[in-house]
């Protein structure tokens, strides 16, 4: 509380920074939270209440009227707006509904312009603000306007000004930089015209999927990328501070759902609602170690027959487990940040299984000396020689294969990897190791 108020003493009211806030907020105890949420000044709550973890969402609401969130709503940008809404739908749909009530009628339009596109659709993550001009405009007039926007913050984090036709149809894309150097007098088709530069813009529709979004601004390393409907018309953009977002979100989702964990029951403060969701693929891994397990009991007499087998049989399939999980790590990850393509499904699998030959090898002869020597038996560590060349090699295989197989039926490949290979390695460990030891050395 202490720190909250020191905070604001000693920063300028300009300076003060909704993540400075957020952090400062995070460090307090509930009784503490709720008195200094209320400190926080009315133009930053809401940024404030998207820059804290989903947690505390709840407590903001608890803490501010319907006119105070209402208000809060309103001084957001067009995309934050929408995402403020939709959580506070989540914590109580009728104080959701008298907040837009509240709203003005241009704030409720951009909400429900939003509200009509599915998550996974950039039309869903865009600003509706944007800075546009026709291209028979004069440039010293387009700066103009420009900075009398600024000034009354009509315009926040613009760094392209969008060039469109009498209809709105998207032309050129010019940064602001390069505005600067043109020639103010003449218009902006003049200044385009004659200039060396191309300024086609890089754009992406209402409807395309927002991880094929996300690609084009790793690729061609952009801030800001215009968003068009089929038409070419000029609906929004979306800056690189969502995608920054949607990156994150995206690569915890994948380190849940190779953990066999729900990222949004995680986030979730109710425990059964987790512990459910987790207990879902422990029965399922539950289920896969019976298999293993069944496998070990086929051979109950060769295990009775030799007690060394019992303490090598771990080894082997942990080191194929290990083994498959760096495969699967690697592959999922490539997958998602679209580093394989549709014809790169054989290459990776030649390497796979080429690194997963060559581990085996070299393991191989390093259990099979250690075994050996353990033992005083010296076709035990040829027998579990071969167990780890076996296994780990099936591990690169099925490593690959799974998440690329997975990726071609348009399922997650971080769901149910893991499950699937550590069966796959479990059992090709115990099968191969114990069939071998019950035909060579019994």
């Amino acid at each position: 509380m202490k720190e909250l108020e020191k905070y604001f003493n000693t920063v300028d009211e300009a300076d003060h920074h909704p993540a400075e806030i957020a952090k400062i907020l995070k460090e307090l105890s509930d009784d503490d939270f709720s008195q200094a949420i209320k400190l926080v000044p009315k133009d930053l709550v809401g940024d404030v209440a998207l820059a804290l973890p989903d947690r505390y969402f709840d407590d903001v609401v608890e803490n501010l009227s319907v006119d105070e969130l209402s208000h809060a709503v309103g001084e957001l940008e067009s995309d934050d707006q929408l995402e403020f809404m939709q959580e506070l739908e989540e914590v109580d749909e009728d104080v959701a509904a008298e907040v837009f009530e509240n709203l003005d009628h241009e704030d409720k339009t951009e909400i429900q312009t939003l509200q009509k596109y599915d998550e996974d659709e950039a039309g869903a993550y865009m600003q509706l603000e944007v800075f546009t001009a026709r291209e028979d405009e004069i440039v010293q007039d387009v700066i103009k306007r420009f900075a009398k926007l600024r000034k009354e913050n009509e315009l926040e984090n613009v760094q392209n000004l969008f060039i469109v036709d009498s209809r709105d149809k998207l032309l050129y894309t010019v940064g602001l930089d390069d505005l600067l150097i043109f020639d103010f007098s003449k218009t902006l088709r003049e200044n385009i015209e004659s200039s060396e530069e191309s300024f086609e813009p890089k754009i992406a529709t209402d409807t395309e999927d927002i991880k094929e979004v996300v690609h084009y601004f790793e690729e061609y390393d952009l801030s800001v990328m215009p968003v068009v409907n089929g038409d070419g018309k000029l609906l929004g953009r979306i800056t690189s501070d969502d995608i920054y977002d949607i990156i994150n979100e995206h690569a915890t989702e994948q380190m849940y759902n190779l953990a066999g964990v729900d990222d949004d029951a995680e986030e979730d403060e109710d425990v059964l609602k987790a512990g459910r969701k987790r207990a879902i693929w422990l029965g399922v891994n539950l289920v896969t170690a019976i298999v293993a397990s069944v496998v070990i009991g086929m051979f109950e007499q060769t295990l009775h027959s030799l007690v060394a087998l019992a303490v090598l049989m771990p080894i082997v399939a942990s080191m194929g487990g290990n083994a498959g999980t760096q495969t699967l790590t690697v592959v999922v990850r490539q997958l998602a940040l679209g580093d394989i393509s549709n014809k790169d499904a054989m290459r990776i699998l030649k390497k796979e299984v080429l690194i997963s030959m060559m581990n085996g090898l070299v393991f191989a002869v390093v259990m099979g000396a250690i075994a050996w020597i353990w033992f005083d038996i010296k076709m035990l560590g040829i027998v579990i020689g071969l167990s780890m060349v076996i296994n780990l090699l099936m591990a690169g295989v099925f490593g690959a294969i799974v998440p690329l197989g997975l990726k071609m039926l348009k399922v997650d490949p971080a769901i149910g990897s893991t499950v699937i290979l550590t069966t796959v390695t479990d059992v090709v460990g115990f099968f191969s190791f114990l069939g071998l030891a019950n035909i060579i050395l019994l």
